[in-house]
């Protein structure tokens, strides 16, 4: 609505890095675990691989609680749930920091998931509703830069500060930022209503809606393909003599998602369609060429930053595609994409696991460019509903119906 965004035609700079310190707090909270494990099953008296659940009961909160959340809250004032979500990571974390049993740690990793659920199908939403049609694609790109920033510096930083000082150290620091974005959301971030009754779309509605469903193939394929590589990173990168750089070949990863979402803000309300495609087949290029010049460190640092720069504004351009889609269902259509999301990490996870322990790490490359490339063919195909042509407002404009036999 008009009375709910910003008059000026500017960004709230203040309300939308609130929401990228959020998603920043959903990544760092989720991938902590996985870098201070050894101190984690020290700490509590258990194995690694009891220790390693804890990511996956993060995942699976997630999973489980994100559509369901989504549905009972839509009515709900959006800052209530905003807020809701943050107190969740307030609580949760500070019991996984206290706690010196593993059953009461793995339910607050459990809960913590559930909090990031709600938490990323509520920020994409929220973000376009604070500024004019003309300015949502740069607005969700500051709102998702905390992703990147995570990856690339906190994930790291928390680990270094975990190893250094303890592990319950780290999830205490957690809260206490979690607590500077209570007082920041109160004090920046706009309240507004949820959706009446007239305005909530059933889930089956929203799957139906023209373009939703290609736009969430597109996800599920070009993140099962990333993830694929990027969970195995150190054992693929080990093949160009890359093993004991592992923390580097993430840092240039991590700079170059931040160029990417950079480029994204500018891109995304005009040439969204062309930058997905764009970085799709930057991908399988590079996904090509890991596979013929595995070996060479150079090509392997070449190909990193180029991967970081394709996946960097990946979310924002999901996000967006999604968003403007699902319509009125954005919320729901966007807890959909958190499911579809987390499917792909897990997935990910386990083929390349198999990939890895049947065939190696040279056949990595082969099954991501085939992923991609289903991928481009359904972000391709989408071409009127889901990753229309031409500027974001103007498409949505003239495209207002279904295309026979577009999802």
């Amino acid at each position: 609505m008009v009375e709910e965004q910003q008059e000026g035609g500017g960004l709230p700079l203040g309300a939308l890095l609130a929401l990228a310190m959020a998603g920043f707090i959903c990544i760092v909270t989720e991938t902590l675990p996985a870098g201070l494990l050894p101190e984690i099953a020290h700490g509590l008296g258990i194995s690694a691989s009891l220790a390693g659940q804890l990511v996956t009961a993060y995942a699976v909160g997630s999973l489980l609680a994100a559509i369901p959340l989504t549905i009972a809250t839509r009515s709900w004032r959006r800052r209530t749930v905003l807020l809701m979500t943050v107190i969740g990571f307030l609580v949760f974390n500070t019991i996984t920091a206290l706690s010196s049993d593993y059953w009461v740690t793995l339910m607050a990793r459990f809960f913590a998931g559930v909090s990031a659920g709600l938490a990323w199908s509520l920020i994409a939403g929220y973000a376009r509703r604070m500024v004019a049609p003309v300015l949502q694609g740069r607005a969700l790109a500051v709102a998702m830069v905390g992703t990147p920033v995570a990856l690339s510096l906190g994930v790291p930083l928390g680990t270094w500060l975990g190893g250094w000082l303890g592990w319950r150290l780290a999830f205490t620091v957690m809260s206490g930022l979690t607590l500077i974005l209570i007082a920041w959301v109160l004090i920046k971030v706009p309240d507004y209503p949820g959706q009446s009754s007239s305005q909530r779309m059933a889930l089956r509605q929203v799957v139906s809606t023209p373009g939703v469903r290609s736009v969430l193939g597109v996800v599920f394929t070009w993140m099962l393909a990333h993830n694929i590589l990027y969970t195995y990173v150190a054992p693929f990168v080990s093949s160009a003599g890359l093993g004991s750089q592992v923390d580097v070949v993430l840092l240039v990863f991590g700079i170059a998602a931040l160029v990417g979402i950079a480029l994204t803000g500018r891109l995304i309300d005009r040439h969204m369609r062309t930058a997905v495609l764009a970085s799709l087949a930057m991908f399988a290029a590079v996904s090509l060429v890991f596979g013929l010049f595995s070996g060479s460190a150079e090509v392997m640092f070449a190909g990193v930053f180029i991967w970081g720069l394709t996946f960097g504004g990946a979310a924002t351009l999901l996000q967006t595609a999604l968003a403007d889609a699902a319509g009125e269902g954005v919320d729901v259509a966007l807890s959909m994409n958190v499911v579809v999301w987390n499917s792909a990490i897990a997935v990910g996870g386990l083929l390349g696991g198999v990939i890895l322990g049947r065939w190696g790490v040279s056949t990595f490359p082969g099954v991501v460019l085939v992923l991609l490339l289903i991928s481009l063919a359904i972000a391709f195909r989408a071409r009127v509903h889901g990753f229309p042509q031409g500027h974001r407002q103007v498409a949505q404009a003239l495209c207002p119906f279904r295309v026979e036999g577009e999802a």
